[in-house]
């Protein structure tokens, strides 16, 4: 019969097309898939969500300053490995790594531009390097940054994110940077010019503890983690339930420690009607 004589089937595997990777990003906060080029769009925001995710320090500059005005302050330093630190990778290699993976030099971004045609210093801060901690030279340029906008006399903007607080690897000439900083946004404030501090997720630790802490105006992004020591090690410590939300943005505008959130795509609006006030009550003053 013709039923026996049928030539035998070959099976083909066919290969499925791959998704390229990084095409989709995923949330951190809510897990949605988000096309990449859509995300970029919303300046890294979660469009289910609304979660503010990371921005690199470039970004930040290039969302906050005029187009074209920005000059890099204090390039050439880098840091050194004073404590000749040791561990699963040495201070150096850890440096080296992160260098060519962000294309900083530090964890820290300074200089100079204008906001909407009004100068102003700026330094922002890029969890990517060594989460964003702070050793000598992240205070150097902060500090140098201050004391360019004192003796301009212009405001400063400093954009904190950290998860790593004060950098363990320079042990205490990373504390040092604390102080360092601090005293320079004193003499700022003394001199009667503003201080604007930008509080991302997360912002913790040693940064959050000096001059992340001390704005005369601060602001948060919307979600943002903000504290000293993270909930959970509270947690184990105290041996009792935090309040939800403990250590939010919204937890801490309720509790008086932040002045306002500020959604990602209103930054540079209302940082600038800030500095438009400022320097118009200071103009009053003089008269």
């Amino acid at each position: 019969m013709a039923i026996f004589g049928r030539k035998k089937y070959t099976l083909v595997k066919v290969k499925k097309k791959e998704i390229p990777a990084g095409l989709w990003i995923k949330c951190t906060d809510c897990g949605n898939l988000t096309y990449k080029k859509e995300l970029i769009s919303n300046l890294n925001v979660c469009p289910k969500c609304s979660f503010h995710m990371t921005l690199t320090a470039k970004e930040r500059v290039n969302l906050l300053i005029d187009e074209g005005s920005f000059v890099e302050m204090d390039a050439e330093l880098f840091s050194v490995d004073p404590l000749k630190f040791k561990g699963p990778k040495t201070y150096k290699e850890k440096i080296e790594g992160d260098r060519k993976a962000t294309g900083l030099r530090d964890a820290v971004l300074t200089g100079h531009g204008k906001m909407n045609g009004s100068p102003i210093a700026i330094a922002v801060t890029d969890s990517r390097f060594i989460m964003g901690s702070m050793g000598s030279v992240v205070g150097e340029r902060i500090t140098r940054a201050v004391e360019y906008a004192t003796q301009q006399r212009i405001p400063v903007i400093i954009v904190s994110g950290s998860g790593g607080g004060a950098r363990m690897y320079e042990g205490v000439f990373s504390l040092m940077q604390m102080a360092k900083t601090c005293a320079a946004l004193a003499r700022h404030g003394n001199a009667g010019l503003l201080h604007i501090s930008v509080l991302t997720n997360p912002t913790m630790a040693g940064i959050m503890a000096s001059f992340a802490g001390v704005g005369d105006v601060i602001m948060a992004e919307p979600n943002a983690l903000i504290g000293f020591t993270g909930p959970r090690v509270i947690e184990q410590t105290i041996r009792q339930k935090l309040p939800e939300g403990f250590q939010r943005s919204e937890f801490l505008l309720a509790h008086g420690l932040i002045d306002m959130i500020v959604h990602r795509k209103d930054m540079k609006e209302t940082i600038s009607r800030l500095v438009d006030y400022s320097q118009f009550h200071r103009s009053v003053k003089t008269e």
